[in-house]
């Protein structure tokens, strides 16, 4: 199995929203209230999730380096994120809400 592919099947697997949930959960001000804010003042994490919808949106052939790249970021974010879950019911938390913003609902 190449990088790529090794690549695209981990970002397959940890995004579990689709594109119209992702889009309808960055709508939201839960979701721009959380994250690390850029100068801009929205989140890395609002920025990531456009760019998942376009990543999901993209025909696998038409992906580019760069694309594999943000797609490894998406996966390490996930795994390093869902390490960290908090104890009790997630449903409405911070940490909950930052990993929806890259695509990842923990509670699916």
């Amino acid at each position: 199995m190449t990088d790529q592919q090794e690549t695209y099947d981990e970002f397959r697997d940890v995004v579990n929203m689709t594109p119209k949930q992702l889009e309808s959960w960055l709508d939201t001000n839960e979701s721009r209230e959380v994250g690390q804010k850029d100068s801009g003042g929205e989140s890395v994490g609002h920025r990531s999730g456009r760019r998942i919808i376009d990543l999901l949106n993209t025909k696998k052939a038409d992906l580019t380096d760069d694309d594999y790249a943000h797609m490894r970021k998406v996966v390490g974010y996930v795994h390093r994120h869902t390490a960290q879950r908090p104890s009790g019911d997630v449903t409405d938390t911070a940490w909950r809400y930052s990993l929806m913003n890259w695509g990842h609902d923990p509670t699916k």
